[in-house]
């Protein structure tokens, strides 16, 4: 009993809880629920490997503890071992078919695998096990946005939302959807209440930034980004997103420098290499503009297509080195 306090404080404490859980498992071997908590503050902890070892001791004594092949699913997922989280999803909703965590957990393993359609079935059978579940809601939400359905998208974060009202992950998803209709005012309205809700959301920061840019109103947005760096200095997205809003300004020293942020987090990042050449190639400084967009174009075939009509390459578009980078690529 003493470990189901710990583990469930308002700020637990899963480190005491797996001492006192260690002693209890040693003291019974056979309680399988000793094992399951034991497992799932390994879990909390961050410990998946040794929280796998207990739920499988959980399963050896109890093997129809539908709750332990759960969890273990949801710790192989985060793990990033989908293919076998979904067998055990598929053990626990074998003896509990109604299980609509197991259903919700098995359509975010099969939306990160990019079978979103599975994804969304498996969000409909937890919805009609438990249709005021929100969470499902907001996973279908997020599987239909993946497969360009904005439109059903919004609808089905609406209904998170309406079951839960304060929901911020919902709120933040629901703008990122009414962005991509274009409906940038919006999608504004919705981070701003995801913020209202959970003001150090840095996902609605960014997002937000994004929005405010589409709109022209890069002083904003820059603000916005602000607001996310200040939360997460090592998102790489806001200082790409700020050195963009920084380029329509013209202060391109200053994007140049977000920039390079950006790639000293994430040097891998095709678009930031991509948005650094374009201010170069604004200011005509064309060996650096073609320093950087083949680094762009190696990462990313996309940037290749852009830059062949992309206006900022305007200034240096006859320049052999360009034409041949271009169209012998």
């Amino acid at each position: 009993n003493l470990g189901d306090q710990l583990g469930w404080q308002e700020k637990p404490d899963y480190q005491t809880a797996v001492i006192v859980y260690q002693h209890s498992s040693e003291l019974d071997p056979q309680n399988d629920e000793t094992w399951f908590q034991l497992g799932f503050a390994l879990d909390e902890l961050g410990k998946y490997e040794d929280a796998i070892n207990r739920y499988d001791k959980a399963l050896e004594i109890k093997p129809d503890k539908h709750e332990a092949w759960n969890n273990r699913g949801w710790v192989l997922h985060l793990l990033g071992r989908n293919e076998e989280a979904l067998t055990s999803y598929d053990q626990a909703l074998e003896i509990k078919p109604d299980f609509h965590n197991a259903w919700n957990n098995r359509g975010i393993a099969l939306s990160d695998l990019g079978r979103e359609v599975e994804a969304i079935a498996c969000y409909d059978k937890a919805i009609e096990s438990k249709p005021d579940f929100e969470w499902p809601w907001n996973n279908r939400g997020n599987s239909l946005g993946s497969l360009g359905r904005y439109e059903d998208a919004i609808a089905s974060y609406d209904k998170a939302l309406e079951i839960k009202p304060d929901y911020h992950n919902a709120w933040n998803n629901r703008g990122v959807a009414l962005g991509k209709l274009g409906r940038n005012e919006d999608a504004i309205a919705s981070y701003d209440k995801a913020l209202e809700i959970k003001p150090d959301k840095h996902e609605a920061w960014n997002n937000r930034g994004v929005a405010l840019w589409d709109l022209g109103r890069n002083e904003d947005a820059i603000a916005s980004y602000d607001k996310a760096l200040e939360i997460k200095p090592d998102k790489h997205e806001a200082w790409n997103g700020r050195g963009a809003a920084l380029g329509n300004l013209e202060k391109y020293e200053d994007a140049i420098a977000s920039y390079d942020k950006a790639l000293e987090i994430k040097p891998d990042d095709a678009g930031t290499y991509y948005n650094k050449a374009c201010c170069y190639a604004l200011q005509n400084q064309i060996d650096l503009a073609l320093e950087f967009l083949p680094k762009a174009i190696e990462l990313d075939a996309k940037y290749l297509e852009m830059a062949k009509t992309d206006s900022d390459f305007d200034s240096i578009r006859d320049d052999p080195r360009f034409q041949t980078l271009i169209f012998l690529e």
